[in-house]
């Protein structure tokens, strides 16, 4: 039952163009993050630390951002 509700969400108009919309939102901010900044993993553990981490880089890939515009 669940998983026919989930084909059905997916493959609903507004879950295509959500699905087609998520390349150019998701998926490019991670590659530029592991590409151009050469992150690989994470250097330390605990959920805690990997928030702080997280959200470091997530800083650093705004401001770059921010200074190129």
């Amino acid at each position: 039952r669940l998983k026919e509700k989930a084909r059905n969400l997916l493959l609903s108009e507004a879950g295509i163009a959500h699905r087609k919309r998520r390349c150019w939102d998701v998926e490019a901010v991670f590659g530029n993050i592991k590409q151009n900044m050469g992150f690989k993993r994470f250097m330390l553990r605990g959920m805690e630390k990997v928030t702080t981490e997280i959200g470091l880089i997530a800083m650093a890939h705004n401001l770059r951002k921010f200074s190129i515009a």
